[in-house]
């Protein structure tokens, strides 16, 4: 299943989509891990057909199509070559790694293709500018890969802060992370991922919060990087530690547009469980979101609500919710909104004009641990 790929949501039951019409031309730019769930969605959607791929190891594309026994599909060394050599694709999956995100988005996007990027959206506001520019010129249809956005919990979070429950929101704690839990591969290296904890699940952390109070622009960052862990063999893999070079804990303090005040920490690695549960502080309520032990963009349990009522301190707790089975997967459900969006002439399910603000506040904590000051977070016009 697609999001057991992932070991962070329960295993779903599917809900069968007919096939209306014309199948979906799909490629597969980058055939890891992540791609991997993307293949198991579409392998369940009767109207998509998957005709090609494209990886930079040779070889590697065809051993993942025969793995996962999709047959059909054409081979490519690289994403230009797959994008000049198929130009009826409908849309692509950007599944590389980091660095690569925005190449990879910008060429699909000038040659008319809609695309589904893997988060994070890339590495630079600079690179996020571009991407977000490329969109707008081709027309086309690009959304991020967050699926955390269909779980019904996150959406209660935003449901709570929308109904004015919590009054004026005005400062947020937020974070997580895992007392052990460095990845390898690709993540670890500037070369390849340009971040580590900030990009792989600080971008889902600070996703929860920002989606929830509407995207607010963020002004100012003072940020704090470091790899105590990743980079110690005796926290890490020796081979992956002599060549481990981004950030495996990452802290900030960060002023948003409408005066609100963001405190987040991210770490892969830490002496603790958590860095701390979730917290918005409104003007009428406050509402605590429980940390996970493994954080990838869930809640860790019931929340709870802090209020005031006729003059006495009063706490309401607010179950897990559980998501229609029927609906799929997580990830099911972003593939599919994804696809239904192009189909219908619908808004991206997760736009690039939102994900350009978290990825701004990523890469301004990294100038701004660089720089060991506060710096203006600058976002040009799209």
């Amino acid at each position: 299943m697609s999001d057991a790929v992932l070991s962070q949501f329960t295993q779903e039951i599917r809900k069968e989509t007919k096939s209306v019409g014309k199948k979906m031309k799909v490629g597969i730019i980058g055939t890891g891990w992540i791609a991997e769930a993307h293949i198991e969605s579409y392998k369940t959607m009767p109207d998509v057909e998957v005709i090609a791929a494209a990886d930079l190891i040779p070889g590697k594309a065809e051993a993942f199509m025969r793995r996962y026994g999709v047959e059909g599909v054409r081979f490519y060394p690289d994403h230009l070559a797959m994008l000049e050599a198929e130009p009826t694709l409908d849309a692509v999956s950007v599944c590389t790694y980091n660095r690569t995100h925005a190449v990879c988005t910008i060429d699909a996007l000038n040659r008319g293709i809609n695309v589904l990027l893997e988060k994070p959206m890339c590495v630079t506001t600079e690179e996020a500018v571009d991407i977000c520019r490329a969109e707008k010129k081709s027309g086309k249809l690009l959304s991020i890969g967050f699926q955390p956005r269909f779980d019904v919990n996150m959406q209660m979070i935003k449901r709570i802060v929308e109904s004015g429950e919590l009054g004026e929101v005005y400062y947020i704690q937020t974070g997580g992370g895992r007392r052990r839990g460095i990845p390898n591969s690709t993540f670890i290296e500037q070369k390849t991922a340009g971040i580590g904890a900030l990009g792989d699940i600080g971008c889902y952390s600070l996703d929860m919060v920002l989606n929830a109070v509407g995207y607010p622009k963020p002004l100012t960052v003072s940020g704090y990087i470091s790899a105590f862990f990743g980079a110690n063999p005796l926290y890490n893999n020796p081979a992956d530690a002599v060549r481990f070079n981004v950030d495996d804990f990452a802290a900030a303090f960060v002023r948003l547009e409408g005066g609100i005040i963001l405190d987040f920490r991210i770490a892969w690695a830490m002496h603790v469980d958590s860095p701390g549960d979730t917290i918005l502080f409104g003007t009428k309520a406050a509402l605590r979101i429980p940390a996970t032990d493994c954080w990838n963009g869930s809640v860790g349990g019931a929340m709870t609500l802090y209020r005031d009522v006729a003059g006495e301190r009063t706490e309401t707790s607010i179950p897990i919710l559980e998501n229609d089975p029927g609906k799929g997967g997580l990830f099911d459900q972003k593939i599919r909104s994804f696809l239904d969006a192009i189909a219908q002439g619908k808004p991206a399910p997760v736009p690039s004009s939102q994900i350009l603000y978290n990825q701004a506040i990523i890469d301004g904590i990294l100038k701004s641990s660089r720089a060991g000051k506060e710096i203006e977070i600058v976002i040009p016009e799209i």
